[in-house]
């Protein structure tokens, strides 16, 4: 071969798997395992829940913020609507697992928060973003380990609201 082709078959390749890696993750995929450890001191993976239930994932940006504290506070005071439903379900940010920890207690969330320090597992949900964030995306994943939906417009004041009317929806068996 020669170089010119060489070259022009290289750069397709680039191309096409830049547009891959550019759609991310969608529903029917295979969610990413993980495996992360919570505010309850327990480490957590997808694959211990896989064929028993649903999980849902929601990621936010960074603890002690308004917009995330909204979010994961709403979560907790309005969790005894999620709780209806048999799903595991955590917040997650990439916030250090000490951090995590003081952010869960000043809240008094009654559900776990995943720290994710090595963004490992953020980038592999494909919510890692410029600033080193995650984006405040909301994973449903079924009891299969794909994913049933993915939510990017989160209203954080009423987040446990919104998770359990996206439950009732992707018919998530109840209690």
């Amino acid at each position: 071969m020669n170089r010119k082709l060489i070259w022009t078959l290289a750069l397709a390749f680039i191309a096409s798997m830049t547009l891959v890696m550019a759609e991310g993750l969608k529903p029917g995929d295979e969610a990413p395992n993980f495996k992360l450890k919570g505010t309850d001191g327990k480490t957590y993976s997808l694959s211990e829940f896989k064929g028993k239930k649903p999980v849902v994932i929601a990621w936010f940006p960074k603890a002690f913020t308004p917009g995330c504290t909204k979010e994961c506070k709403a979560m907790a005071e309005q969790g005894d609507q999620i709780r209806k439903y048999d799903v595991a379900y955590f917040t997650a940010s990439v916030d250090d697992p000490e951090t995590n920890a003081k952010f869960a207690k000043s809240l008094d969330v009654d559900y776990p928060i995943l720290s994710d320090p090595s963004k490992e597992t953020a980038k592999e949900f494909g919510v890692l973003n410029e600033r080193g964030m995650a984006n405040r995306w909301t994973f449903y994943i079924d009891k299969d380990g794909k994913i049933a939906y993915i939510d990017k417009s989160v209203n954080t004041s009423n987040h446990g609201k919104d998770i359990a009317a996206k439950l009732k929806d992707l018919g998530v068996s109840t209690r």
